[in-house]
């Protein structure tokens, strides 16, 4: 199973337990986010293994190729010391060494192709996490946006302040109803004793004020025959 195979299986397993829970979706891309960067770890720690791996192959190969010029050298020596039986050995053992060598450099090669998948895994996975954590900046903005507006209509909608409306329009409607009860015991009454002497002292100053304007017409008018005799 690849690594991004297993990446997927587990946060698809955490996301859907997460689900099952009813979490909110903050904490999904929160535990994505946290796959995503413990994958990249090990893939990493993968990586400085292959590294290492292959320098080791590599010196390895080196050392072989040592051997394999020294065992070169020394059938050529037993060929001018006319031993040809040593220098038959000599490159037998040289021939086994090459032999060695061959296998090893394919397994560079195999190392290499492995290097070279975990450098395009980390840059992949590099480029997905990146674009997580500012998907995630905005998904959180959104969620406590979304939150605060639910909470907010949750509120306006809520049945108690319903209900405390009602009772402050039966409240109304009570205070209504009094006044207009109040207005209607008063219809109809006669005036109090201190209503009638109010409207004679009323009645007085018309009557003053009568008697005024009557004597100010009735010099008028007297002055008026005067001037005409």
């Amino acid at each position: 199973m690849g690594i991004f195979s297993r990446f997927s299986d587990i946060v698809n397993a955490n996301i859907n337990a997460v689900l099952e829970k009813a979490e909110d979706p903050e904490k999904i891309i929160r535990l994505m986010v946290q796959e995503m960067e413990d994958t990249l770890v090990e893939i990493r720690s993968a990586a400085a293994k292959c590294i290492a791996d292959r320098k080791e192959l590599g010196r390895h190969i080196e050392y072989l190729e040592r051997e394999q010029e020294e065992w070169s050298r020394r059938a050529e020596l037993a060929v001018r010391r006319e031993r040809e039986d040593l220098a038959r050995a000599a490159l037998t053992e040289k021939q086994a060494i090459s032999d060695q060598v061959e296998k090893m450099k394919g397994e560079l090669e195999n190392l290499d192709a492995q290097l070279e998948k975990f450098n395009s895994d980390i840059t992949q996975l590099q480029g997905k996490l990146n674009d997580a954590k500012t998907r995630q900046r905005s998904i959180v903005i959104r969620h406590k946006t979304a939150t605060s507006q639910l909470s907010a209509r949750k509120h306006i909608h809520s049945d108690r302040i319903d209900e405390m409306l009602f009772r402050f329009e039966n409240a109304e409607q009570r205070i209504d109803r009094m006044e207009s009860e109040a207005e209607a015991i008063s219809m109809g009454r006669g005036k109090n004793l201190a209503d009638e002497i109010a409207g004679l002292e009323d009645d007085d100053r018309v009557e003053a004020e009568l008697a005024d304007l009557k004597s100010r017409v009735g010099g008028a008018k007297d002055e008026s025959a005067k001037e005409s005799e």
